[in-house]
């Protein structure tokens, strides 16, 4: 898929910083920039390079500053907002055209002069490299400039203006930091200079810091005589060893065509998602494996965040290689039945979370089995299966633990185990203590699955089948809410219980469900007429008194409304693969899905172009909101794709 977008799509500052693109290199580091090649996020970054996978990243290149030079004047090419507005870089207003395919690639023109800007990522290295074909169809020599913004700060952190920087011939250097450089271009030094006053639009809505300080000390210079084409480039790197540029884009295109090819994916939608995936898949250097990396560009490798898009990005694109890495991590660091949700990284420690990442890794791995065949893998990974559902038998941390009835209980305090965890002092926006819907309607489904693997692999030690009767039976009697004609979201005692939300839609969507099919279809419909939206599913439904609809703001006014009507992504995954299974795979059911899907190319043209965000308000889905890129909500659709090319869940 192709996005192409046009003067009407940035004729203002504001309308150009609506979306941007990501680069990501495979180790944490990524690229990410406005259409316009602004930096409307302190998180912007032509250059954030992960020194440490996946999280150890160093903001090392805000941007380029430039110029084009024919004669004596002077043509400002970037964009950018400051504080004082007057001093506004309007670069964009001579961009004819920002595309994006598998590059970013954008396109000026000037006077009779032509530049074409693609800038690229080297995947498993930390390196960046920035092309630029001028065409000069003047009768005067012209010059292009491009004057590096540099911060050499940790991710997050501000530049001080006492910070030194010591630029060469190859290098520059700053905090015990080496960036590397090659260029074709001329570079001239001065002395270091800042500029403290970039003004970041995204994140003073969010109340974020707003303001940036950016260095600099040497420009590029690139000169094209007249009626002359040239080709230069500047390839930045933190290791001393440089590809060729033109190596590197074809590379990279050849790298993401194979991705898309192996899925086996057909709908445009579905492979450009397909790419997408890619940039949440990364190294882990502290356990020596792969892991996802939950959203850009705020969030790290989570457990729940992991096990949630590794259906959608490694198994139903046929990454089964990156798959059963990822699973053998988790597997590694499984304690007492329960998945880390927090992977060790210098001193810190694994913690342990979530309910329902172990839940859930059983369910990938039966995933993953229906997709691969390799029953060899579902050998090795058994004996944790059994450990997960042992102790969740007989209790672990967390107050983790199957009752009486054979239902799961968690939580407790100001204990936070379930994906609606926020946590503000000592404030639950959303307590779920007690028996979740989603957690229980996971555990049947595990021991269904758990029935099935004893059976191929002759390791019937224990009646996973009886456990998994007693609590469709439990589950039957405590979770159906007469009144709406659908589940209850907990089961706790407190009014909480009776709250429409999203969760009640993964009780339908799993392989295993224990409703009617009478009950299953009401749920779908529930959801569809309080919760659905095209962009995703209302975290609560508009009726209940406590329904926000609206995200923004301060953190506390965030974080109140974060799943109380906040509209999320990955849930309308499980919408749409429950609703397929309600209308028995029809070829209706199917048509429908892939009509309402199609909507999502919309979403692809907004925030980060090719992604899917992590949330929109409650009420208007017109503007994504937090983290721009979501590993859960690209993985969740590419599973429905999946699912209805191939006809498996």
């Amino acid at each position: 898929m192709k996005f192409l977008f046009g003067k009407s799509d940035f004729k203002t500052m504001q309308r150009g910083q609506e979306s941007c693109y990501l680069l990501a290199n495979g180790k944490g580091g990524f690229s990410s920039m406005t259409i316009i090649g602004s930096n409307a996020r302190n998180d912007h970054a032509l250059f954030m390079p992960c020194l440490k996978a996946p999280n150890n990243r160093y903001h090392m290149i805000t941007k380029l500053d430039e110029t084009l030079q024919i004669g004596t004047e002077r043509i400002d090419l970037s964009s950018q907002e400051y504080v004082t507005c007057t001093k506004n870089q309007n670069g964009f207003k001579h961009l004819s055209e920002f595309r994006f395919d598998m590059l970013p690639v954008w396109t000026y023109q000037v006077g009779g002069v032509e530049i074409i800007k693609t800038v690229v990522m080297q995947y498993g290295r930390n390196a960046v490299g920035i092309q630029y074909e001028i065409k000069n169809r003047t009768n005067r020599q012209i010059t292009v400039n491009a004057r590096p913004y540099l911060q050499f700060v940790r991710k997050g952190e501000k530049l001080s203006e006492q910070q030194e920087f010591k630029a060469t011939e190859t290098f520059v250097e700053s905090k015990g930091l080496i960036l590397y450089y090659k260029t074709n271009g001329k570079t001239a030094f001065y002395k270091t200079a800042y500029i403290d006053d970039l003004y970041f639009a995204d994140d003073a809505k969010d109340d974020r810091r707003s303001v940036g300080v950016v260095a600099h000390n040497h420009q590029h210079s690139f000169v094209v005589e007249a009626k002359h084409e040239d080709v230069y480039y500047i390839i930045y790197s933190m290791e001393n060893r440089f590809d060729d540029i033109d190596d590197m884009i074809s590379h990279e295109k050849e790298r993401l065509m194979r991705l898309i090819d192996n899925s086996g994916i057909e709908n445009e939608i579905g492979k450009e998602l397909v790419k997408s995936a890619d940039q949440y898949i990364s190294d882990r250097e502290s356990t020596g494996g792969k892991t996802i990396l939950a959203g850009y560009p705020f969030f790290e490798d989570w457990g729940r965040d992991t096990m949630i898009a590794l259906g959608g990005c490694c198994i139903s694109t046929r990454r089964f290689e990156d798959a059963k890495n990822i699973f053998r991590t988790f597997m590694k660091y499984c304690k007492n039945g329960i998945m880390p949700n927090i992977f060790p990284e210098g001193d810190i420690q694994p913690y342990y979370n979530t309910v329902d990442a172990s839940l859930l890794f059983i369910s990938s791995v039966y995933e993953y089995y229906h997709a691969s065949d390799d029953l060899a893998f579902v050998r090795e990974a058994f004996p944790v299966m059994k450990d997960i559902v042992k102790w969740y038998m007989q209790g672990t941390d967390f107050h983790i633990r199957m009752e009486e009835d054979g239902l799961i209980s968690a939580g407790s305090g100001f204990e936070q185990v379930t994906w609606m965890d926020v946590r503000i002092g000592d404030v639950l926006p959303t307590p779920r203590h007690g028996k979740p819907v989603e957690i229980n309607a996971y555990w049947y489904n595990d021991l269904c699955i758990m029935e099935r693997f004893s059976k191929l692999l002759n390791e019937e030690v224990y009646d996973y089948g009886k456990l998994a009767e007693k609590v469709r039976q439990s589950f039957l009697g405590q979770f159906w809410n007469e009144k709406e004609e659908c589940l209850k979201d907990v089961v706790s005692g407190t009014k909480a219980d009776d709250q429409v939300r999203c969760n009640q839609i993964w009780a339908v969507s799993v392989a295993f469900g224990m409703l009617s099919a009478e009950q299953e279809l009401k749920v779908v419909d529930k959801v569809f007429e309080k919760l659905y939206t095209p962009y995703g599913l209302r975290s609560l439904s508009p009726s209940d008194e406590e329904y926000h609809p609206f995200y923004g703001g301060t953190l506390w006014a965030r974080d109140t409304a974060y799943h109380q009507g906040t509209v999320w992504g990955f849930p309308l995954g499980g919408y749409y693969l429950a609703y397929l299974k309600v209308h028995g795979f029809s070829e209706d059911a199917k048509n429908t899905v892939r009509r309402q899907l199609g909507l999502i190319e919309a979403a692809l043209r907004e925030g980060c172009v090719g992604h899917i965000a992590e949330i929109y308000d409650g009420d208007d889905q017109g503007v994504s909101k937090g983290c721009f890129a979501q590993a859960w909500s690209v993985g969740e659709l590419l599973r429905v794709f999946a699912a209805i090319e191939q006809k498996h869940m």
